[in-house]
């Protein structure tokens, strides 16, 4: 297993496989955009597959405040450790970041409150029309 927080290197045909469930997956194209616009990124490949089997996204103004919008891993390498360890090299990479915040479903809470975050109350407005992104 190989984490690298950076794109260099990563391709589309790299990234099948991802947004499991969503009505409006975004395409390969899309992903690596989001990626690559992202502030910062961790990114999980299978060595000996050169496959990304998992990633996480951080948005910043790089004073105060990050927000981490994704975090996923393909199922078929799903409770292997790899997400938590995605986790903890972003929560290292913002460590210097007063507040760090993520939405996630109610399922996932015990999930996030093991690796050191606390529930909170929030907000979100979700326009599933543009789900798949602009690619």
């Amino acid at each position: 297993m190989i984490y690298k927080n950076s794109t260099s290197d990563i391709s589309t045909d790299m990234l099948e496989g991802f947004f499991v469930d969503w009505p409006n997956p975004p395409s390969p194209q899309t992903h690596l955009l989001l990626l690559n616009k992202s502030n910062k990124v961790i990114i999980a490949i299978d060595d000996k597959t050169n496959k990304v089997i998992g990633f996480i996204t951080a948005i910043s103004d790089g004073v105060l405040s990050a927000y981490i919008p994704f975090l996923e891993v393909l199922p078929e390498y799903k409770n292997k450790g790899i997400g938590k360890e995605l986790v903890s090299q972003m929560l290292k990479e913002l460590a210097d970041i007063y507040m760090i915040d993520l939405c996630c479903d109610d399922d996932l809470v015990s999930y996030y409150d093991r690796l050191g975050m606390t529930k909170t109350n929030g907000m979100v407005l979700r326009n599933y029309k543009v789900q798949s992104g602009t690619i």
